[in-house]
């Protein structure tokens, strides 16, 4: 971690130590979205590639102007991306940061990971789905989807 420029390592010593490093990783989200606007993202490598993907995620951050908290689930290489606008502007989060956010999952992916973890694919991941996939997965999916709702009820105009 250190080779990598993390700010802060913390260990626990004492149960109680623990007890305070999981509160402190329970309350994560809530500390994120009370400080700023933000945008969650969720991606996934091999855990041997967490620091990679961390170190270009910060790169990534400071090309574009956004910082960014990243957390999760380490044991399974599931990184949650929170980007924090802080001090960017209006115009740049609203049309720049996409670029950013692309540049972060292209990264996850030549790492070989994948856009989402737990959370699966909602609307907002949807476009770049393929940075990791082809249309024939596309055609795939869609088939499936088919066989299961023939009459395009289920989830109208959408195959997740």
């Amino acid at each position: 971690m250190e080779s990598f420029n993390c700010k802060e390592v913390l260990f626990a010593d004492t149960s109680a130590q623990k007890d305070e490093l999981w509160r402190m990783r329970r309350i994560m989200a809530v500390s994120v979205k009370s400080n700023s606007i933000f945008k969650e993202e969720d991606t996934v490598v091999p855990r041997a590639s967490l620091p990679a993907l961390i170190k270009g995620i910060k790169e990534t951050g400071l090309k574009y102007g956004f910082e960014t908290v990243c957390f999760g689930h380490a044991g399974d290489g599931n990184l949650h991306v929170n980007i924090i606008k802080g001090d960017m502007s209006d115009d740049d989060w609203n049309y720049k940061l996409k670029d950013g956010i692309k540049e972060i999952f292209e990264l996850t992916v030549s790492l070989g990971g994948t856009l989402s973890g737990e959370h699966g694919i909602g609307l907002v991941q949807k476009e770049y789905m393929p940075i990791k996939y082809t249309e024939t997965h596309f055609a795939l999916w869609r088939g499936i989807k088919n066989v299961f709702d023939k009459n395009g009820i289920l989830n109208p105009g959408k195959i997740f």
